[in-house]
């Protein structure tokens, strides 16, 4: 299946990348990751070893992307969920140990 990465046409296969992956430690997954075997690579460090290009010349989401067209499993970061904003009352109230309602 031909799939554009990095501004780069590559010609990738499930067995192909099977292969390339086949004795590649996983590096450990903080972001992003892919599920090739039995093993959870990042995406970035099968990015680098399909492609043989420097990690650094492509995102997470254009390996993900091939990744998920060929029938692999894909993992994506969920985003944090925002953290509540104290009001300076309730900071103040937080100080002195009392209860800002009363």
């Amino acid at each position: 299946m031909r799939c554009v990465i990095a501004r780069f046409p590559f010609e990738l296969t499930k067995n192909g990348v099977l292969e390339s992956m086949k004795g590649v430690k996983p590096e450990p997954v903080t972001a992003e990751s892919v599920i090739i075997g039995r093993r959870h690579y990042p995406a970035k460090q099968v990015g680098e070893v399909v492609t043989r290009q420097d990690r650094r010349d492509f995102s997470a989401g254009e390996v993900l992307r091939a990744m998920a067209r060929l029938g692999f499993t894909c993992r994506t970061v969920p985003e944090a969920a925002p953290a509540p904003v104290e009001t300076p009352l309730e900071r103040a109230s937080a100080m002195l140990g009392t209860s800002p309602t009363g």
